[in-house]
């Protein structure tokens, strides 16, 4: 793995010296986007506005547009000025229970190593975090832009999982919502039920992406010139009324199944 930052974790009066890698990749597939009259590959090109002409990346910089239209220019040493402290720290503030924080604030992981010289604090810490039950929650720049995050441990590794602020969730009191009054007790305790029979220990490796292996099937056989079958589906709007019976049936059917 390649890393993607350099910094340290600052905890307390304690500096761990630390490497970031992405902790996740990509399971779909890539598809390339193509002209649909001659199937040519669509480009992406960075032009000049003024002259039309391609820039590389090398010569681009990024800048502040003024009220005047002019731009101030922002180099690697501007966004590490801003704030010397944040662009290399991950700044731990407050330790926290993980159950405390809602999954709609959750971003992105990333996996924690220490340098060589950092190895025995950051087991102290990942020990600390396992024995407590903690998280610690923090903050830092990636990529000039400032992130919330939390610090969690398992056996052997400190993850590091961005977490959106407050202000970037959007309120739900635009949305039609039923009332809590439009469920029904007798309802309820069958959904409880149903609930129950299909409550396991979780386990992430039982679930796959499919849908990636079904469309890799689809595109081989289109490669051979097979035709390719198209299931529809129809979405049928239940009416309240028949929750009940639903809700049997599907019990029946877990019972059947087991």
């Amino acid at each position: 793995m390649r890393s993607i930052w350099t910094g340290a974790i600052g905890f307390g009066l304690v500096n761990i010296p630390v490497k970031l890698y992405s902790a996740t990749e990509s399971s779909t597939l890539d598809l390339d986007m193509l002209d649909k009259k001659d199937h040519s590959n669509i480009r992406f090109l960075r032009v000049n506005e003024k002259t039309g002409k391609e820039v590389e990346w090398a010569n681009i910089v990024k800048g502040y547009k003024l009220p005047n239209d002019d731009y101030v220019v922002l180099s690697d040493k501007d966004f590490e000025a801003a704030s010397a402290k944040k662009t290399k720290t991950i700044e731990i503030t407050d330790f926290v229970k993980e159950t405390e924080i809602d999954s709609v604030y959750y971003e992105t992981p990333y996996y924690l190593e220490p340098e060589k010289s950092g190895a025995r604090a950051y087991a102290l810490l990942r020990e600390a975090l396992v024995k407590t039950g903690k998280v610690g929650v923090a903050s830092f720049v990636l990529r000039n832009k400032e992130g919330l995050a939390i610090l969690r441990a398992t056996d052997d590794v400190i993850i590091l999982n961005r977490i959106r602020f407050h202000e970037e969730i959007r309120d739900t009191a635009d949305l039609n919502l039923p009332a809590k009054t439009a469920v029904k007790a007798n309802e309820l305790k069958m959904a409880v039920s149903l609930i129950s029979q299909l409550t396991d220990k979780f386990d992430i490796s039982r679930y796959k992406d499919t849908y990636s292996a079904d469309l890799m099937k689809l595109i081989k056989a289109k490669s051979k010139g097979k035709p390719v079958k198209t299931t529809k589906l129809k979405v049928v709007h239940n009416k309240s009324k028949d929750l009940m019976s639903q809700l049997k049936a599907s019990l029946t059917k877990r019972r059947k199944a087991s």
